[in-house]
């Protein structure tokens, strides 16, 4: 008897061969542009990102150098054809994105051109083109959608034919602003009539005030917008050569003493006819006037940024950013048109505008963790153009205020003399953003190839 043995033979892959039909190269192509473009050069540009000095210090990180080139070009564009289709005379009062979004955009945009103007003119090395004569139709647009009486439709419908002579602070200041950014960049003398009238009737209504305080819109009074306007006032000085600094000095008044909020900050709301705050400060008025403060009040800024790291700055393995409200508080999830998503207590706006608070503040422990989660968050493109902040903008009226936004806190630079800190902190978040564009991004590439070789047969 004649015993057999079987022996199973080890498995074996199968054998694959290229195969390039026109449905499989296509379907090759598109995964491969997928995995590269949207998922591949945002992570290239995150690790960049994680290594740029100038995002951990001083300086215009690459990334506001890339999205200036990309969105300098879509901004001249788009408030031209703003300002010629004239559909801003025609948008509710409730309409708070279409109405403020646009003129607020322009004013990041403006501001943004200007930090990057005056980089320029201590290292020309740092863009190919000067970036007054690059950006000079986008400067001429915006400005001019600023001061656009179409685009002042809303605030008309609040103050009357005088929304330029009384109050309407919030609008006024934009337009100060706007004019002192297009002044500095073209040397134009074109609106300085209407910047001198505004900043001297501006800053003459504010300290005549009873407590310093003036309404945005009737019976709405934002201490943060009074800040701003006395920055564009400031500003307006160094370009019509007045002196405002015995008026700002004295402006101090509504934000200190009985005026402050529970926390010695300025209150995100205030009664203007009695000077008494209205509620606590919140995250996003409190960055922004940290961010101002440094140039108009350097004797009170450090005390300001202090407490606004004390009650609303947190920190773990997987974020960091500033509350929109005070520990405690219990508000850790939260929406409105100023503070944008509130997650996990982090405030959107209150960490967007807390990069250029830390960066003027000189905070770069804060600054370098907050930018790298902005930059990850956005998820840039090949182009410059930046995913998230154009989906969560209004895409009707204000498509690019996201990327303007990000433009302008990138390209703040520190005050002089102040204290800089670094660190090397770099959230878990982004670390988990990185992992699932290079992994998602791989698979495409991998997935590619499995389309052109099949097993054979």
């Amino acid at each position: 008897m004649t015993r057999s043995t079987s022996r199973s033979s080890p498995h074996r892959a199968p054998v694959r061969e290229w195969r390039f039909s026109l449905v499989r190269v296509v379907f090759a192509f598109l995964a491969v542009l997928a995995g590269v473009v949207l998922f591949l050069c945002p992570a290239g540009v995150l690790i960049e990102a994680i290594f740029d000095p100038a995002l951990n210090g001083p300086g215009v990180p690459k990334m506001a150098r890339r999205l200036h080139r990309s969105l300098t070009p879509r901004y001249a564009k788009w408030a031209a054809a703003r300002i010629a289709e004239g559909k801003a005379a025609k948008l509710s009062l409730g309409n708070v994105s279409g109405t403020e979004w646009p003129l607020y955009g322009s004013v990041f945009y403006l501001k943004a051109e200007e930090a990057l103007q005056d980089a320029w003119d201590r290292d020309h090395s740092l863009l190919s083109e000067e970036p007054r004569v690059f950006a000079r139709d986008a400067i001429d647009a915006a400005t001019r959608l600023v001061i656009d009486p179409n685009h002042a439709a809303w605030v008309k419908k609040y103050w009357g034919e005088a929304y330029l002579d009384k109050e309407d602070l919030f609008y006024r200041m934009l337009v100060i602003s706007a004019l002192v950014s297009h002044r500095r960049l073209t040397g134009s003398d074109e609106f300085l009539p209407l910047l001198r009238r505004q900043a001297d009737g501006l800053s003459t209504e504010l300290t005549a005030s009873p407590f310093g305080l003036l309404d945005d819109y009737p019976g709405q009074c934002y201490p943060t917008d009074i800040v701003s306007a006395w920055d564009a006032i400031h500003r307006a000085d160094a370009v019509l050569g007045t002196n405002h600094s015995p008026q700002i000095a004295h402006a101090l008044r509504a934000f200190t003493g009985n005026h402050a909020g529970a926390l010695g900050l300025p209150p995100y709301f205030a009664d203007s006819r009695s000077g008494q705050p209205a509620d606590n400060s919140r995250g996003c008025s409190n960055s922004n006037a940290c961010m101002l403060a440094p140039t108009l009040w350097p004797e009170i800024a450090g005390t300001w940024y202090n407490r606004h790291v004390e009650y609303f700055w947190q920190e773990n393995w997987l974020a960091t950013g500033f509350r929109e409200f005070p520990r405690g508080t219990g508000k850790d999830w939260y929406f409105d048109v100023d503070a944008g998503p509130v997650v996990l207590g982090n405030g959107f706006a209150a960490s967007a505008f807390g990069v250029a608070a830390a960066r003027r503040n000189g905070r770069f422990d804060q600054a370098y963790p907050l930018s790298l989660e902005m930059i990850a968050l956005s998820w840039p493109l090949p182009d410059g153009r930046l995913v998230l902040p154009r989906l969560v903008s209004d895409s009707q009226d204000a498509p690019l205020l996201g990327e303007a936004a990000i433009l302008c806190q990138l390209t703040s630079q520190p005050v002089a003399q102040t204290r800089r800190y670094h660190s090397g902190l770099v959230p878990g978040l982004v670390f988990l953003g990185l992992a699932v564009q290079l992994a998602i991004g791989t698979f495409c590439v991998r997935r590619s190839v499995r389309f052109l070789r099949v097993p054979s047969r």
